[in-house]
């Protein structure tokens, strides 16, 4: 009797350990299957999102004849060619819509940084009345659709005698209300005993901001920069209304203007090789600056 119990016993304390031992390789199957499925899923919208890239480079280096003679498009080519660059930069003038772009980019991103830095320390920091009511009606102004701005900012634009300039092209574009929220917020997150504690010692205002709020929220500020300068690369629609002359065309209205030229329509390559240069600079950007970017929006909309 007492060895049958024993090894009732014993067989009862191996039961689990069998038990958790089945449970154990279950769930690193399930981990393993949920992997394969997640890279699975992963690479195939890399490969939906990176797609349109690859047939941007893939046209820029096929000759004119090779790509009007396929009836049915192919996925790679066996002659690649760089002509179609040659031809982008002379059939237009696209090094000077490269240095008009470079010019708005960086002096509109540079005053608005300026300006969006003024704002946020004043709305976070300075103590005024009617604070609070004017950061709301400031806010509001997001609701308003872009058209009507567009229509506004033209008329006053126009009216001032500034278009077909760089400062008809800069002026709007100084400021953003967003912007402004993202870095109040940041702003907001060094405790106010800081600030009251640095205008004991008689530091002034701007001192603290570029001394003290400026170094702890550059992760945002960079990122406000970035993202400004990729808005500016890419700005169409403002640039074209504004300006009638092509030497105030940036990038972007260039490659409108090889299209009503007649030179996109005959030449698709070519026209995707001018696509290909300028989308590099902003691709190269981004891969360079993607986790600061990531940082400091994470930053900014954290408040504690």
């Amino acid at each position: 009797m007492e060895k049958d119990a024993s090894k009732q016993y014993a067989s009862v304390g191996e039961g689990p350990s069998v038990n958790y031992a089945k449970m154990e390789q279950s769930a690193r199957t399930r981990r393993k299957v949920l992997s394969a499925v997640t890279y699975v899923l992963l690479a195939l919208w890399a490969v939906i999102v990176l797609f349109p890239f690859y047939w941007m480079v893939l046209t820029s280096v096929k000759s004119y004849s090779a790509y009007n003679s396929e009836y049915i498009p192919q996925f790679f080519t066996l002659s690649p060619t760089l002509q179609n660059y040659v031809d982008a930069f002379t059939s237009v003038p696209l090094g000077r819509y490269f240095v008009n772009t470079i010019v708005f980019t960086v002096l509109t991103t540079a005053i608005m940084v300026v300006v969006i830095t003024l704002a946020a320390f004043a709305f976070a920091r300075l103590e005024f009345r009617g604070r609070n009511i004017a950061f709301l009606l400031f806010l509001s102004l997001m609701m308003i659709p872009n058209e009507l701005v567009i229509i506004t900012n033209f008329v006053t634009i126009t009216n001032l005698g500034m278009r077909n300039t760089f400062q008809g092209l800069i002026l709007p574009s100084v400021t953003s209300v967003f912007y402004i929220y993202l870095l109040k917020e940041n702003f907001e997150q060094v405790p106010d005993s800081l600030y009251k504690a640095a205008k004991v010692d008689g530091t002034s205002d701007m001192k603290y901001l570029l001394k003290v709020l400026v170094p702890i929220s550059r992760p945002t500020l960079i990122t406000v920069t970035i993202l400004k300068v990729i808005e500016c690369w890419n700005s169409y629609v403002w640039p074209r209304l504004i300006t009638d002359d092509e030497n105030y065309y940036l990038v972007s209205n260039g490659i409108q203007e090889i299209r009503e030229n007649g030179f996109g329509r005959e030449n698709i390559p070519a026209m995707m090789a001018a696509v290909v240069v300028i989308s590099l600079p902003l691709i190269v950007l981004f891969l360079i600056f993607h986790k600061k970017i990531m940082a400091g929006v994470s930053r900014g909309g954290t408040k504690g």
